[in-house]
Order: structure tokens, then C-alpha cells, then sequence
């Protein structure tokens, strides 16, 4: 073993450094549902900054710092509570705030969250189901972006108030008829906050025998 390692210590040094920076500074996340629709689609591959919230033990969920603050309208990557899944979906609440849905609106300490109409698109759900999707623009403070249900379909329109506690946070996803998140799962404590995501790096069709989505390459999200 010892020699082994003596000869191979260039390969174990990359896969050393490889598995610090994906577990402490940057990783990357391929998205495979579409539970942020339209924001992002089945196939993106999403660049994360795991500096963004904290610095962690490389290798561990251990925080040894926090370094900012979480913030409504993120986009983040975190593990379920539910049984570890890694998801991706966007921050609706954070600590202090008082939320509920009421068909499908939001309101935030008792304030309705303004919505744009966008109008309608067709989805396609699979290689034969289409499904008619409204879309609006959802503007939290100054972040503004789009939302959509899918008309028909049954899912947790309405929930709360709610007055989230600290060190939690609540989670929806933009696909809001086709997501599971907060509604389903609960509050997501910090510790289980993996970074925030903040640009698509490649992307493909996984729909249409992956044809590459070269408009969507290295597109940020508050673009």
C-alpha cells in the first residue's frame, strides 16, 4: 500500500484538492427534474458557490464560519431533511418572516408578493403529455422572477401563515404545480444549506437525445 501511494501521490494529491474544492469553495449540480421551470430546465448543469453562505470543514457539513446571509429570492442547492436528496429550489422565507399561499399567491408578513401575468406556454411533460402552463413575474423586493403553475393539476395551493423560526428557511420551486419543497417537506435548516447557484455552465436537452442548449451556456440567473 505504502508503495502503491508513493507512486500514484500525484493522482491521490488531484483527487485530494479535486474533493476540497467541490466540498468547500465551488461544485456543480446537474438538475434533473423540472421543478424550476422555466428558470432552469431538466439538463442545465448549475455552477455553485459554496462560499456564498458559510465555509465548512472540506469533506463535512461542519460550518466553522458563516460568511453571508441567506437571502429571499436565492437559489440554492441543500440537502432534504426528508431523506438527504440533494435539491435544488428557491428560498420563499427566511428567519423572521411570517409567509402563506393563498391560491397560489404568496404574502409575506401579511403583504401580498406582487405578480406580473406573463401569459401561457405549453410544457411538455414527456415524449406524449403537453400541459398548458401560466407563467408571471413573482417580484421579491428588488429580485423579480418567473413562476408558473400548470393548469389542472393538483397540488398544495394554499398553506399557513407560517413565522419561520431562526435558522431556517423555507423553499419552493418555481415550477410551482410540479416541485416538491417546503410544502411537502418542511423548513430546511442551515446546516443543510449546500451553496447558492448562480449560473448555468452547460446545458442540454435531455428531452431530445441531449442536443446541447448553446444559448443557455454560462447564462447567470439574475441575468
Amino acid at each position: 500500500m505504502r508503495n502503491w501511494l508513493h507512486d500514484n501521490r500525484h493522482f491521490v494529491a488531484i483527487l485530494l484538492l479535486f474533493g476540497f474544492v467541490r466540498t468547500a469553495i465551488a461544485d456543480w449540480n446537474p438538475v434533473p427534474t423540472g421543478s424550476m421551470r422555466p428558470t432552469i430546465l431538466e439538463g442545465d448543469v448549475v455552477f455553485v458557490n459554496r462560499l456564498a453562505y458559510d465555509l465548512k470543514l472540506p469533506l463535512t457539513d461542519r460550518i466553522l464560519a458563516p460568511l453571508g446571509e441567506p437571502r429571499r429570492g436565492d437559489i440554492v442547492t441543500f440537502s432534504s431533511p426528508k431523506d438527504g436528496t440533494r435539491l435544488i429550489k428557491r428560498i420563499a422565507a427566511v428567519p423572521g418572516d411570517t409567509i402563506q399561499m393563498r391560491g397560489n399567491r404568496l404574502f409575506v408578513d401579511g403583504a401580498a408578493i406582487d405578480y406580473a401575468l406573463l401569459g401561457e406556454v405549453e410544457e411538455r411533460l414527456d415524449a406524449r403529455h403537453v400541459a398548458r402552463a401560466e407563467r408571471a413575474l413573482e417580484r421579491f423586493g428588488s429580485d423579480a422572477h418567473t413562476v408558473q403553475w400548470l393548469r389542472g393539476a393538483a397540488s398544495r395551493s394554499s398553506f399557513g401563515p407560517l413565522t419561520v423560526p431562526p435558522g431556517q428557511y423555507l423553499m419552493l420551486g418555481d415550477n410551482r404545480d410540479d416541485s416538491e419543497d417546503s410544502r411537502y417537506f418542511g423548513l430546511v435548516p442551515r446546516e443543510r444549506l449546500i451553496g447558492r447557484a448562480e449560473r448555468i455552465l452547460v446545458s442540454a436537452d435531455i428531452k431530445d437525445h441531449w442536443q446541447l442548449r448553446l444559448d443557455r451556456f454560462g447564462k447567470r440567473f439574475d441575468d
